[in-house]
């Protein structure tokens, strides 16, 4: 029924068309016919375009949403505004030879954090792998804050730090950083490979019945009971600084002994240490001085029961360098001079060096006298009375020679040297009965690459 009503309609539409147009004439007819069909050409176009987009729309949407995901994938770290990220190491490892186990100092020559003297073995092999990451943040108007953790793993199979800080400042004006770290080195010891062991952290720089070489190194940092506050200025070719060590002051001994007495440790000690350098050109002089401002911070009880406190230290230190090694690669050269005093209970310290760097040559020498007024050999152990070199009051004259050599660019690699390196120490007594002692040598191999 419905096929006939269409039918109908259609004969009817043809008709009112055909009788419409009985009065045209043909070629007005193939026109209009001809017009007919280019807008019907036109729609269908137009149908289709609309198709394609319905097809290609959910498409689209899915393209961008896999993009976004490839990003977020891709890009893990994401960093503050005008932020920066450095991932950099350090890989020392040494081949040592001594000329015999034993110290006459407390100088550190090895690279082993459990290092204590008396007991190292005629030949060694120690070293670490530095990692260290550091990230800051910098302003237009030339203020910053930013980060640096170095962690370190040695041969021993333990993990330590070197350093772990966060600072903030003004560039080239002034800077706020606490943490774990270095302040200034008031007793550079140049391209050394043994010598740079003297503690280069405030912890375990004294052994008690050895010598002590004092490089103004109590209250520069790195301490593993306590951490650091500094504030420093740039004014000119003037720098100034003033670190701040709050410790358990009685780490600065090995075993916590001092002159053959057992430290009790009640608070902690207040490293202050102020330093004021100038620099022009190649040459640059700087003065400090370190001191601990708390009173009984550790010390010990004699016999008689009455408390004696060991806290009291304050250092004096000055040093002067001539670098002319940054503007002439090749032919420059480096010389320090370095000198440092510590006046403490019962001991008096002096310590002078010279080092020269030339051609990746280095030569060095240290000189250090200690002047001891008490020392209780009762409350030294057997071991100390076989090994140790001070077990007496009087005065003691410390003599180090040390060299280093830099073969540089192994297979062609820039970042990557070996290190020769060679040292004696020898020292002298006034105490009675006490014979000079036979000088102590070494040397070493160190490999040492940077990435």
């Amino acid at each position: 029924m419905n096929k006939k009503i269409g039918l109908m309609l259609c004969v009817s539409v043809f008709s009112g068309t055909a009788y419409s147009q009985s009065s045209l004439t043909v070629e007005q007819r193939f026109a209009l016919l001809e017009q007919r069909l280019q807008s019907a050409e036109m729609r269908a176009d137009k149908a289709e375009a609309e198709i394609v987009k319905l097809k290609q729309r959910p498409i689209e949407v899915k393209s961008s949403t896999v993009a976004a995901n490839k990003n977020e994938s891709e890009s893990m770290i994401k960093l503050n505004k005008d932020a920066s990220l450095k991932f950099y190491g350090d890989v020392e490892f040494n081949l040592d030879g001594a000329s015999r186990t034993g110290s006459l100092t407390s100088l550190k020559t090895s690279a082993n954090k459990n290092w204590a003297p008396g007991n190292k073995e005629r030949w060694d092999i120690n070293g670490r792998i530095l990692l260290g990451v550091e990230g800051i943040q910098k302003m237009t108007n030339g203020q910053y804050a930013g980060f640096n953790v170095q962690p370190l793993a040695d041969m021993n199979g333990k993990m330590n730090l070197d350093d772990a800080a966060f600072f903030f400042g003004q560039q080239n004006d002034w800077q706020v950083k606490v943490g774990r770290f270095e302040a200034y080195d008031m007793f550079p010891l140049n391209q050394d490979t043994f010598v740079e062991y003297s503690g280069n952290t405030a912890n375990n720089l004294y052994s008690d019945g050895y010598g002590y070489i004092y490089m103004m190194k109590e209250g520069r940092g790195r301490s593993n009971s306590g951490g650091n506050l500094q504030l420093s200025k740039n004014i000119g070719h003037w720098y100034f600084e003033v670190n701040n060590l709050v410790e358990d002051g009685s780490s600065l001994y090995v075993d916590q002994r001092y002159h053959g007495m057992a430290l009790e440790n009640q608070k902690n000690a207040v490293y202050v240490r102020p330093v004021i350098a100038w620099q022009s050109g190649d040459y640059s002089v700087a003065a400090a001085m370190e001191s601990n401002l708390v009173n009984n911070a550790y010390g010990y009880t004699d016999n008689n029961g009455k408390w004696n406190d060991q806290s009291g230290r304050t250092g004096y230190g000055l040093t002067m360098t001539w670098n002319t090694l940054k503007n002439n690669p090749q032919d420059g050269t480096v010389i320090n001079l370095n000198t440092a005093m510590m006046n403490a209970k019962e001991e008096k310290d002096f310590s002078a060096g010279v080092n020269a760097l030339w051609h990746r040559v280095e030569v060095g020498y240290i000189y250090a006298h200690n002047k001891i007024s008490e020392f209780n050999i009762s409350g030294i152990d057997s071991e100390c009375i076989t090994d140790c070199a001070i077990l007496a009051p009087g005065n003691y004259d410390i003599h180090t020679l040390h060299t280093s050599w830099q073969l540089p660019n192994i297979m062609d690699m820039p970042n990557f040297n070996i290190y020769l390196g060679a040292y004696t120490s020898w020292l002298n007594s006034s105490a009675e009965g006490d014979s000079n002692h036979q000088p102590r040598y070494g040397a070493r191999v160190r490999f040492k690459y940077l990435f």
